[in-house]
C-alpha cells in the first residue's frame, strides 16, 4: 500500500511541473495580463488578432510586436491614406480576408507590400463618430525575409 501511495504521489508530483507557462519558444506569446510583450505569431495570427478585437480593454495600452505586409489605402473620395501591417486570411468579403492592424507612425513609409516588423501600443482613435484601432509605432522595420503571407488561423 505504501509503495502505490508513493507512486501515485511521485507521478502527481512529476505531472504538476507541466504548467502553462510561456517557455520562450517562438510560437509562445505573453498574455494581455502579464504586462509583457504581447506577439502576434504566424501558427495563431486570426486568432490573436481576432482575440485583441474582441477583447480590447484587455489589450488597451499594451505593446505589440508582429510581422506582416505593409499595407497602403487611400480612401478615393477623400483621398486620407490609411496604413496597415496584414496578412492575407481566410475571410470572404472585402478587408475581413486581411488580419492585422492599421498602423500610426512618424517616420519613411515603407513601399506597399514591403514585409515589416512593427512594435507599437494599441491605443483607440475616433473618427467621423466611429471608434477604431490601431497601432501606435514605435519601430518599423523592412525586413528582407518573408515570414508566411497566408494564414488560416
Amino acid at each position: 500500500m505504501k509503495k502505490t501511495l508513493a507512486a501515485i504521489t511521485l507521478c502527481l508530483l512529476l505531472l504538476a511541473g507541466c504548467g502553462g507557462v510561456a517557455d520562450g519558444s517562438p510560437d509562445s506569446a505573453a498574455s494581455p495580463s502579464s504586462g509583457g510583450l504581447v506577439e502576434i505569431k504566424e501558427k495563431l495570427f486570426v486568432a490573436q488578432t481576432n482575440d485583441v478585437y474582441y477583447n480590447t480593454a484587455d489589450y488597451m495600452g499594451k505593446t505589440f510586436k508582429l510581422e506582416g505586409i505593409f499595407d497602403i489605402y487611400e480612401v478615393p473620395d477623400t483621398g486620407v491614406t490609411y496604413y496597415s501591417v496584414i496578412r492575407y486570411g481566410p475571410g470572404c468579403c472585402g478587408i475581413d480576408a486581411n488580419p492585422g492592424f492599421e498602423v500610426r507612425f512618424d517616420g519613411v513609409c515603407p513601399a506597399q507590400d514591403d514585409w515589416v516588423e512593427a512594435v507599437g501600443v494599441l491605443e483607440e482613435y475616433e473618427e467621423d463618430g466611429y471608434s477604431y484601432l490601431r497601432l501606435a509605432l514605435t519601430s518599423l522595420t523592412v525586413l528582407t525575409t518573408r515570414g508566411v503571407e497566408y494564414v488560416t488561423q
